[in-house]
């Protein structure tokens, strides 16, 4: 059984699947609470399912971009519990799991994060046989720069305002499609069949090296120093 975990935004999401099945999944709005909500729902979904944490043989958490905080929450959580459990983690871009929810309708799909500064973070991906691979790479641009790379009509996900919907809409007319604000929750379920793949392949990564992908360093105010 694998369990994934996704907590890059304000919004964070478990599933449990096995054999290409979702056993169970759990989406909910966190703000900045991660620390304090992520085991207590990850209990609660294994209870509910009937299931034992010591069932799980693999992890896959979401990597980021995201926020400071959440992915450092997620990830330092997910690398506890394989290192516990003896079972390999996988880590998978936060943008290419909110995008493959998308992926079936066989366009190329924008997944969009704000980055705020008037920026955002964004990757646009495609299915290329049978494997989700990156036709725009995960990087902070802007809207504008970001529109101009996009020559067809691709479907846009993610953390989206209606203001930024808005903004693609009127760059790139009947190019953009954009999801309905409950299609763009994000669902770990998707994670999982993502992570599933590398799991099966033995593509694994290593507890000590997996890191959080913030594209920007995060913002820390250097300490103040009481010396005269």
């Amino acid at each position: 059984m694998q369990l994934a975990i996704d907590t890059s935004t304000d919004t964070a999401s478990l599933a449990l699947a096995q054999d290409g099945e979702i056993l169970a999944e759990l989406s909910w709005r966190c703000g900045q609470n991660h620390t304090i909500t992520l085991l207590p729902y990850l209990t609660s979904l294994l209870s509910q399912a009937g299931l034992e944490l010591g069932a799980v043989t693999g992890i896959t958490v979401a990597r980021g971009p995201g926020s400071y905080n959440g992915l450092r929450v997620g990830i330092s959580t997910a690398k506890g519990l394989a290192l516990s459990l003896g079972v390999p983690i996988v880590g998978i871009s936060t943008l290419a799991a909110a995008a493959y929810q998308h992926a079936g309708a066989g366009l190329p799909v924008g997944a969009l994060f704000n980055a705020g500064r008037g920026e955002i973070a964004a990757a646009v991906y495609d299915m290329r046989g049978d494997s989700w691979q990156p036709v725009i790479a995960e990087h902070i641009t802007t809207v504008e720069a970001l529109c101009a790379w996009i020559d067809k009509k691709t479907v846009f996900c993610g953390e989206l305002s209606e203001a930024l919907g808005d903004q693609l809409r009127e760059r790139l007319g009947e190019k953009a499609l954009i999801v309905s604000a409950a299609a763009r929750l994000r669902r770990a379920g998707f994670l999982a069949e993502l992570g599933e793949k590398r799991l099966a392949a033995g593509d694994f990564d290593s507890p000590a090296s997996l890191s959080p992908m913030y594209l920007r360093r995060p913002h820390i105010t250097k300490p103040r120093s009481d010396k005269k």
